[in-house]
């Protein structure tokens, strides 16, 4: 596995296109930092895609396991809870 580049916000906005440029073009994100914690990322859109769609699979599946045993009677809230807490 490649090492993720990791910058300061204020080294990101000195070249922001070069960074948007190499999640695009070379799909390297870079992890962005704000008095040394990570704060935020920059990815490609394709990348921002598959996670969008990997999340609505995961939502959809853990409703359907629960929905499968009609005597655990889990608010939805709760399954939303869970799955934003996993975080994976």
């Amino acid at each position: 596995m490649t090492q993720i580049p990791v910058e300061s916000i204020r080294d990101v906005r000195a070249h922001f296109a070069e960074v948007v440029e190499r999640a695009d073009r070379d799909d390297q994100p870079t992890v962005i930092t704000r008095r040394g914690k990570e704060v935020a990322a920059v990815v490609s859109i394709q990348v921002l895609r598959k996670y969008q769609q990997w999340e609505e699979c995961e939502i959809n599946r853990i409703i359907d396991e629960r929905m499968a045993d009609r005597s655990a009677g889990v608010p939805i809230e709760d399954v939303m809870k869970e799955t934003l807490a996993r975080g994976e």
